[in-house]
């Protein structure tokens, strides 16, 4: 790769949206009709990305949410945009069964994610699915059998993959200019108030047993009574979520192997605990401090992870370490090169690259679903299918194994199995 990088035709080209330029006429109003499957925080994120990015693509045709104001807000939301009410729906299979929707956008708690992708395919429907592909890895291994049943576009959420600065990252390493990459260390630090403690957010107005279908909430998880704390802050428990492993560390997995050329590691050592919220009334059950180390088979390759709660000077991203040189993608939007003083005057005298594209996680959100959107559409193909969702979150399941279990943990690409040693 040439030294005279050019950062301004990069930065044009960064802002550009992923895919095809001609778009096809189908559906209501010449555009796909897409049902909205959770509208919470995540599923009204991604319905204002999705109209800000694509709005010429598609339709809102019905939403569904087990709480009726978040239904109040998505319809509110849609009619905004749109001058029509979507239908509403409390319960998804309701929504699934309209012959009238071409796809269906999946925001729900990792939980709902395998039987709601099942019942989507098995409906016909084209599905974008909120990472991670499921709540365990056999269910993400049900969820791909089905997916290549149905020929149906699946996309799954993780949105680094169109992300401007990991294309180039991956470009650029591809091209040799780190050189071999047999490390990368990647991280996620976060802090808060200790009155608005991590992954307790506020309990929506109105909330409560009347307001909230409970049991559809629940779904495949164990019953119990009603808790506004767990229906709202589902994060935080092994029930509904991996915490650390399946939020964030999956979309760190997931970009390792997009930038690196990897899939599945080999082995997770992973622990951690839970140190920085300990007030009693917290019954968080996830930890808020976490490290796993992966190898990967047959490549000498190293990823080393981290995450803690309680101090977020370092930001989070990625350190891309070449025996040339290292490229950095800190909080999805910038990017840093450094090359290799030790390794001769050629590499030496290379510059430095510093990279900034403001607003890129929410451009790289944009380009993600109008991706999946023209996918549909047949103008391109998903850049983050079944496939190498699963891949992604077998890399984040395995830290949960390994941190629950207390052991290291062995992947067997052949059988696709784990073991514990």
């Amino acid at each position: 790769m040439s030294d005279e990088f050019s950062r301004r035709s990069f930065v044009k080209g960064a802002a550009l949206a992923v895919g095809p330029a001609v778009l096809p006429v189908l559906g209501a109003n010449n555009r796909l009709r897409v049902g909205w499957i959770g509208t919470g925080s995540r599923g009204s994120y991604l319905l204002t990305q999705a109209y800000t990015g694509s709005p010429e693509l598609f339709t809102v045709t019905a939403v569904c949410d087990a709480f009726q104001g978040a239904i109040a807000k998505a319809k509110d939301q849609v009619m905004s945009k749109e001058n029509s009410a979507p239908k509403t729906f409390v319960d998804y299979r309701e929504l699934l069964a309209d012959p009238s929707i071409d796809a269906v956008i999946i925001a729900t708690p990792e939980h709902l994610h395998h039987s709601m992708a099942i019942a989507a395919l098995r409906a016909g429907k084209h599905i974008y699915l909120e990472k991670p592909l499921a709540h365990t890895i056999e269910e993400g291994f049900e969820i791909l059998r089905e997916a290549e049943k149905a020929g149906k576009v699946v996309q799954v959420g993780t949105q680094n993959r169109s992300n401007s600065l990991y294309i180039k990252a991956k470009e650029m390493i591809a091209e040799g200019l780190i050189g071999d990459v047999h490390y990368v260390r990647a991280f996620w630090y976060r802090n808060s108030l200790d009155t608005e403690p991590a992954w307790r957010y506020a309990i929506q107005e109105g909330l409560s047993e009347q307001t909230a279908d409970w049991e559809k909430f629940l779904g495949p998880a164990r019953k119990r009574p009603f808790d506004p704390r767990r229906y709202r802050q589902w994060r935080l428990y092994w029930d509904y979520s991996g915490g650390i492993s399946t939020d964030l560390l999956v979309h760190q997995t997931d970009i390792t192997n997009f930038v690196c050329g990897k899939t599945v590691p080999y082995s997770c050592m992973a622990s951690g605990g839970i140190y920085r919220w300990t007030d009693p009334d917290d019954d968080r059950e996830v930890p808020d401090t976490f490290s796993a180390l992966y190898e990967y088979p047959d490549s000498k390759f190293h990823l080393n992870y981290s995450c803690y709660f309680g101090n977020r000077h370092f930001d989070y991203g990625e350190q891309f370490m070449g025996n040339d040189g290292m490229i950095e993608v800190i909080g999805r939007q910038y990017l840093n090169y450094y090359p290799e003083k030790v390794r001769g005057p050629q590499i030496a005298a290379r510059k430095p690259i510093n990279l900034h594209v403001p607003n890129n996680d929410n451009l790289a959100v944009q380009a993600h679903i109008k991706n999946f959107l023209e996918s549909v559409l047949g103008k391109a193909k998903p850049v983050a299918p079944a496939t190498v969702g699963q891949e992604a979150a077998i890399g984040g399941h395995m830290a949960t194994l390994s941190y629950r279990r207390g052991r290291k943990i062995i992947w067997d690409q052949k059988t696709q199995k784990y073991r514990f040693v």
